[in-house]
């Protein structure tokens, strides 16, 4: 059994976008609620691209033959990526919507349980698989397979599954953004929207990822791997674009640090005085009483920060301080508050629920009428009924 290792410079290029992956992608799933279930998907997805992309690595460096036992671990993620991708985008373009998930996952399950006939398989039948795609010239060793690693025969389609599945999945995203487009009537290569630039850029990158997945498998053959190792640079480079975004969008260098400053409690190191607290809670409520900001339905916490010119820490830390509630709740409170005066104002009863919702910001009834019930103990149409009564 032959241990070469082999390490070159694209090699340690993948190898730092891995760890750096898995950092960033806990910082997502560490800011996802139920409002921002998109950070979580995306979380989740970067993870699963890392390990992923790692795996590539060790087949690459020829490091694998010393962890046989975990010889294509990351192949049940293949079934993973394409859903989490369409409820990133989906969540993202309608955070208020109720959503079933588990069902998106159900072949990435059977296929994790399916690999266990892989697993079992002897070291030698493990190392003759990993030869065979990226040595064929070493010599194979004398295995015996008592039982076959792939019984239904379906792990040598694996590549076509994987992208009869992304196909899918990457046009029902793509109309779900062109829906979006004509509803805001926004064009898709000159929209300011932040929320729509951004998952338009996401989209075509996974898009540029099936055309390199493609590519080398029409060129090189199906089931060559020689895709893999240029996706997993793209994806690295992806990896370290995004680390800059966020060091470059931070607030952390807006105020006095040291690298080896130990993290603070929350706002404790704040530089925000009392005054500016002030002018900053007078600019929010100026944004949301005379611009309307609340019924914008892509509302968000950076945008209204970007609205005022403030920075979204300094914007949080004066909702939460000054108002004893986050942006969230800050964005209901108005949005009920303008529904009751909207419905007291529809006096021939003449606006639907679901136009009510529209017109304060939601994307569903199913959302309005929660927040109408939490912040005022009735329905919207108990509500109405109240005041006729």
């Amino acid at each position: 059994m032959r241990t070469d290792i082999t390490i070159r410079l694209f090699d340690l290029f993948i190898f730092l976008g891995v760890f750096q992956g898995i950092l960033i992608s806990w910082f997502f799933i560490k800011n996802s609620n139920n409002s921002r279930r998109a950070n979580l998907y995306q979380g989740i997805l970067l993870f699963l691209l890392s390990i992923n992309i790692f795996e590539e690595l060790l087949n690459n460096t020829g490091y694998i033959v010393k962890f046989l036992a975990i010889t294509n671990y990351g192949e049940p993620s293949n079934f993973a990526f394409a859903p989490l991708l369409y409820l990133y985008i989906r969540s993202s373009l309608y955070p208020k919507k109720k959503e079933h998930v588990w069902g998106h996952f159900v072949i990435s399950v059977f296929w994790l349980l399916y690999m266990v006939f892989q697993f079992i398989q002897p070291d030698e039948v493990k190392y003759n698989s990993y030869i065979g795609t990226k040595h064929p010239d070493w010599g194979y060793l004398e295995g015996v397979q008592k039982i076959s690693d792939d019984p239904l025969g379906i792990r040598y389609y694996i590549n076509e599954l994987t992208a009869v599945q992304f196909t899918i999945y990457m046009i029902a995203g793509i109309i779900l953004l062109l829906k979006k487009f004509k509803s805001l009537n926004q064009k898709i290569f000159t929209t300011k929207n932040e929320l729509l630039v951004v998952i338009r850029n996401t989209v075509f990158h996974f898009l540029m990822i099936i055309v390199i997945f493609m590519a080398t498998k029409l060129y090189y053959g199906m089931h060559s791997d020689i895709g893999g190792y240029l996706i997993a640079a793209y994806i690295s480079f992806m990896i370290f674009a995004t680390s800059y975004q966020i060091l470059n969008r931070s607030t952390f260098f807006d105020h006095p640090q040291s690298f080896l400053n130990f993290p603070m409690p929350k706002y404790q190191k704040s530089s925000l005085s009392e005054d500016n607290k002030e002018m900053i809670l007078s600019k929010i409520k100026m944004e949301m009483d005379s611009n309307k900001y609340f019924a914008n339905n892509l509302a968000s916490l950076s945008g209204l920060a970007k609205q005022i010119n403030e920075s979204s820490h300094h914007l949080s830390q004066v909702i939460n301080e000054k108002l004893d509630k986050n942006f969230f709740e800050l964005l209901a409170s108005y949005r009920v508050e303008h529904a009751q005066k909207l419905i007291r104002e529809d006096t021939d009863t003449k606006l639907t629920v679901e136009e009510l919702a529209e017109l304060v910001g939601y994307n569903s009834k199913s959302s309005f009428n929660t927040a109408f019930k939490k912040l005022t103990s009735q329905t919207p149409s108990e509500f109405r009924k109240s005041l006729s009564s």
